[in-house]
């Protein structure tokens, strides 16, 4: 949001503005179009962050693997 500006303050900026020559005119014209175009944001993917399992195994299966990758280590070290 920016700087809302009343039509007597526009009327004040006008006055300045147009004792300026017409080449710098041009400039803030471009300037203030640019100013005003909305550039649309890339949109995120909120879903990207979170979702379900996905797996074709089933749970016994899934449980097994778990099971079978722990390590046990019985080795301990001291410091």
């Amino acid at each position: 949001m920016g700087l809302a500006l009343t039509n007597n303050t526009i009327d004040k900026y006008f006055g300045f503005l147009s004792r300026i020559d017409n080449d710098s005119k041009k400039k803030m014209i471009i300037k203030l179009t640019e100013s005003i175009e909305t550039k649309e944001e890339p949109r995120f993917n909120l879903g990207s962050l979170f979702g379900a399992w996905e797996d074709n195994k089933d749970s016994d299966e899934i449980i097994k693997e778990i099971k079978n990758a722990r390590v046990n280590n019985k080795n301990i070290t001291g410091f």
